[in-house]
């Protein structure tokens, strides 16, 4: 009888885990590859993270098991990013229940990063200039798309508490999008301390502050190579008179617009830049492969209308273009785990036809 009984329990768990949604069956670790497009013959074993909201830019902790990253989840209470952790084998998370937050909760923040011990996170954050989430750039009909760059950004380390344990840049203007050599030596970052968006290096307690990028235009989303000698960086270059002014005009408000974008490498000093990719469009979020030659980045060049944004991978030569990800709306974000053998990404997949932006991670196969 006790075995039958048993057997009963089974088949009831198994009905009503087949009545839930994926998130249930994920939460039991059932692979759900069901959310890999066939093309998308490099990905293994995909599984969402995150339901609802947008988040993004997760990278992960040095020890691999771990992922800081942003979210506006309305149903963890939020009106703008903050930064989160979760544990990236860990059981998932039912909706309405939010990770360790580590950010202060007040203002708005991005780009997050572990340092070394993983008991610490970078991130920058507005929450000294004001309290409460800087106003969204507003877009006209036939508009621009925008970016906001918030002045009052600033560069912070906090424990996994969420207690802030120093202020890395204090400079008047932006100071954001900082992340670690897997060395956990340098610190790269973009400032607008000489009136420009250009990258900084700097020592991991934050001195010896180096500018390394001098042309006008955006650098951002900046990564350093498997070995730390490299840097990929995202980057803008208006060229004629107008697309110059148009840029500084753009500044001015504290506005970049990210719609012509390629990716660029340079040496960890600065040394040695060369453009990678000439593809037109938004070329952006680029990571180093493991081995240090190629680079897996988010772009919309194949799109008839620039709304589609999917992973693509390029030697660092230029040669070799490969589309990774097929969904039809936005891929990006991609970061490789320190041993290779995993990557994460953001996408709209699998949101149910609504707007959010959840975290994915799967096995990568070369």
């Amino acid at each position: 009888m006790k075995r039958i009984y048993s057997v009963f329990l089974l088949l009831v768990v198994l009905v009503l885990s087949l009545s839930f949604t994926d998130y249930t069956i994920a939460f039991i670790k059932i692979p759900i590859d069901s959310l890999r497009y066939p093309q998308e013959t490099h990905l293994k074993n995909l599984r969402q993270l995150t339901f609802g909201g947008d988040n993004a830019e997760a990278y992960w902790s040095f020890n691999g098991k771990m992922v800081a990253f942003q979210s506006n989840n309305k149903a963890w209470g939020l009106e703008c990013d903050q930064i989160f952790y979760l544990n990236v084998d860990g059981p998932i998370l039912p909706p309405g229940k939010k990770p360790p937050l580590i950010s202060t909760g007040l203002g708005r923040t991005t780009c997050s990063y572990f340092l070394p011990g993983d008991k610490r996170i970078l991130y920058a954050s507005t929450h000294l200039g004001n309290k409460a989430c800087p106003p969204e750039p507003g877009r006209t009909p036939g508009g621009k798309y925008l970016w906001p760059i918030y002045d009052t950004y600033d560069v912070f380390v906090s424990d996994l508490k969420g207690k802030i344990k120093k202020q890395l840049t204090s400079t008047p203007g932006y100071d954001a999008e900082a992340t670690v050599s897997p060395q956990g030596d340098k610190i790269v970052f973009t400032s607008m301390r000489n009136g420009d968006l250009d990258l900084y290096v700097m020592n991991i307690d934050g001195s010896g502050v180096k500018q390394i990028t001098h042309e006008l235009g955006y650098d951002g989303g900046a990564f350093f190579s498997p070995d730390g000698s490299k840097i990929v960086f995202r980057a803008s270059r208006p060229k004629t008179t107008e697309e110059k002014q148009e840029y500084l005009d753009y500044l001015k408000q504290g506005l970049v617009a990210p719609t012509a974008m390629e990716i660029f490498v340079c040496n960890a000093d600065g040394s040695g830049l060369k453009q990678v990719t000439n593809l037109g469009k938004a070329n952006w979020a680029p990571f180093y492969h493991p081995s240090g030659k190629k680079i897996i980045f988010s772009s919309n060049h194949h799109s008839q209308r620039g709304f589609q944004f999917n992973l693509f991978m390029i030697n660092e030569d230029g040669t070799g273009l490969e589309q990774i990800t097929y969904d039809k709306v936005f891929d990006s974000f991609p970061m490789f785990s320190p041993d290779g053998k995993r990557i994460i990404f953001s996408s709209n997949r699998n949101n149910n036809g609504t707007r959010d932006t959840n975290l994915f991670v799967a096995d990568w196969v070369d």
